[in-house]
């Protein structure tokens, strides 16, 4: 099986070269597939891992620069939130970006941002390789939870 490198882009919002590793594989399932772009993903060279956890916007982006997918994920169809939880995620991002290097990404998983900004402040002290590898492991995640949500549409 080979994904469509348009269902890769969405599943993964976008990272070029990270969707071309993927678009070249012949993964036997999307089980197979998800397992072969964890490993590739913790593995690629250090700059195509920030490329991928890049391609995710900030958690708390303006909703006029997120994909729609990235939209309902951060609950923007349920709740715009508040300025001050905007001033809040704002200062959050910057200070995460700028101790780690690469964007905050995490699996929602259906919290609000309010409870995400709670997420992001618990893992300002972790140790960067290891909290590189959880956000890409959590980039799966993402990829996986989207994966099910279009096989349910499509049904």
């Amino acid at each position: 099986m080979r994904a469509a490198r348009e269902t890769l882009t969405t599943l993964f919002e976008g990272a070029p070269r990270f969707i071309d590793r993927l678009a070249a594989m012949d993964a036997e399932s999307w089980d197979d597939l998800f397992y072969q772009a964890e490993w590739t993903a913790l593995t690629m060279p250090e700059g195509e891992q920030i490329e991928l956890l890049n391609a995710h916007p900030r958690i708390g982006a303006a909703p006029a620069t997120v994909s729609p997918t990235s939209y309902v994920e951060q609950g923007y169809d349920r709740d715009q939130g508040t300025a001050a939880l905007q001033v809040r995620l704002d200062e959050l991002n910057d200070k995460y970006e700028g101790r780690f290097g690469f964007r905050f990404v995490v699996f929602v998983n259906d919290r609000s941002r309010a409870e995400i900004a709670d997420v992001m402040e618990d893992h300002m002290d972790a140790d960067r390789t290891a909290e590189k590898m959880r956000a890409l492991r959590d980039v799966i995640l993402i990829a996986r939870s989207r994966a099910k949500k279009l096989a349910l549409e499509e049904a």
